[in-house]
């Protein structure tokens, strides 16, 4: 049950410095993010096992309980009541509504689909963005960039093959997740531009802990021990996975960060085969290396067009033909 969180904007990086980050600074960060993954992996895992027999609202609320406490008792210490200062609102709710949407959605997912197949269709979310930049944002998008999102889809068709039954909700929901993760990411952007990302979180936790206590009274299902223990598990790897994942924006850049969130979808397949015995298929795996291989490439795209505008800005007289210039 990762939250949209797979994308590099679901941890908001603070606004880049002049200089480069140290490289050991960006090798601190990509530690930090390998034991993100390793947390999101997990809780992917564990969100399948709970999906099994617990209502989706009890689900979610029991891990907000734990995310929040965690949460608090990792970041008032150093923010205090500053945590929950935010120049936004009604952009904070709005997200904490998408996030409740989307783990819903996700566990939903989880109850039909394998771990690593499920982990890899999220993936297809940054490369969306490539749509949200072009038309939401106005953003030239290049047409490899665009060649990308089309490999990327192709991958997750061969994970969820709708074509055995089109019309069945359970192909259908990893999609409409995927579209309203990428809305997510882009008010986690506009989020970005004015308050932490630790009070972002924050926001997120006890929003989501509100709006599934409403409808609590309806989703209790009393639980044995072993499944509350799961839940709790569930809060365990979303906060500390969250926290891992804002210390990692802290130290590295997106564009060094983001091939290594790939590193999530063999996690969550190992963690399927460990707990379910089950291993992807033959198309299932194609799709899962399409996505991933089409999610690296378009960060290096993006990349190297970040470096070209830079350099274009610090020398605007690269933009005049040869044959005017002088």
């Amino acid at each position: 049950m990762t939250s949209p969180v797979v994308a590099p904007a679901a941890a908001p990086a603070p606004t880049p410095p002049t200089l480069p980050p140290p490289r050991s600074s960006e090798v601190v960060g990509i530690g930090f993010l390998v034991a993100a993954v390793v947390c999101f992996g997990a809780l992917d895992t564990s969100g399948k096992v709970a999906a099994a027999s617990v209502p989706v609202a009890l689900a979610i609320w029991a891990r907000y309980v734990v995310q929040n406490v965690l949460s608090l008792a990792l970041m008032w210490p150093q923010h205090g009541r500053a945590l929950f200062r935010t120049a936004q609102p009604r952009g904070q709710a709005l997200r904490a509504l998408l996030l409740v949407g989307c783990n819903g959605l996700a566990f939903l997912c989880l109850r039909t689909m394998h771990v690593g197949e499920f982990t890899a269709v999220m993936m297809l979310t940054p490369l969306l963005m490539t749509v949200v930049a072009a038309w939401g944002l106005g953003e030239r998008v290049s047409l490899l960039r665009w060649l990308c999102l089309l490999g990327g889809f192709a991958g997750t068709l061969l994970v969820i093959r709708p074509s055995r039954e089109v019309l069945h909700l359970s192909t259908l929901l990893p999609l409409v997740l995927v579209v309203i993760s990428a809305a997510f990411q882009v008010l986690t952007r506009t989020l970005a531009r004015t308050d932490l990302p630790e009070t972002t979180h924050v926001w997120s936790g006890i929003g989501g802990l509100l709006l599934t206590s409403l409808a609590l009274p309806w989703a209790w299902e009393t639980q044995p021990l072993s499944m509350w223990l799961m839940m709790g598990l569930m809060g365990v790897f979303g906060g500390v996975g969250h926290y891992l994942l804002a210390l990692a924006y802290s130290r590295a850049g997106v564009a060094t960060l983001t091939p290594f969130l790939y590193l999530q979808v063999p996690i969550a397949t190992l963690g399927g085969w460990l707990v379910f015995q089950h291993l992807p298929d033959g198309l299932a795996l194609a799709g899962i290396l399409v996505v991933c291989g089409c999610g690296v490439f378009g960060t290096w795209l993006i990349a190297r067009e970040q470096r070209a505008a830079r350099q274009t800005e610090r020398d605007p007289a690269a933009l005049v033909p040869a044959g005017e210039a002088g």
